[in-house]
């Protein structure tokens, strides 16, 4: 982040908090009349809104006056992860090209389709 950008920041924002990600979330100091705060987050590593957590999120788009807190999280609640589409981190089926482009032949269960029949 440039110098300016950063004095800007603290000029007209102020920090409401970080997440375990890193990212640091600011709202405005001095709201406009007859419109809500804006609220901003500056990322800690790439630019890439699927890397805002839940809790984040709904603080974010005025949902909640707070952020949620994360120590509510269930046991069986998963971490938030960023979406990896796109980087060499993503999903790729069996059979894809990256993957050696060979996938296992079908079951006894599929029959392969022919004009002729």
């Amino acid at each position: 982040m440039n110098r300016i950008h950063h004095l800007l920041i603290t000029l007209r924002g102020r920090p409401v908090g970080r997440d375990a990600l890193g990212n640091q979330y600011f709202e405005e100091r001095k709201p406009r009349p007859g419109q809500r705060v804006r609220r901003w987050v500056i990322y800690a590593a790439i630019e890439d809104a699927s890397a805002v957590p839940a809790e984040w999120h709904a603080w974010l788009h005025h949902l909640t006056d707070a952020p949620l807190p994360e120590a509510a999280r269930r046991p069986w609640q998963a971490p938030h992860r960023p979406n990896l589409t796109g980087t060499a981190a993503s999903y790729r089926p069996p059979g894809h090209d990256y993957e050696g482009g060979v996938r296992a032949r079908a079951t006894g269960d599929y029959e392969a389709w022919s004009p002729g029949s």
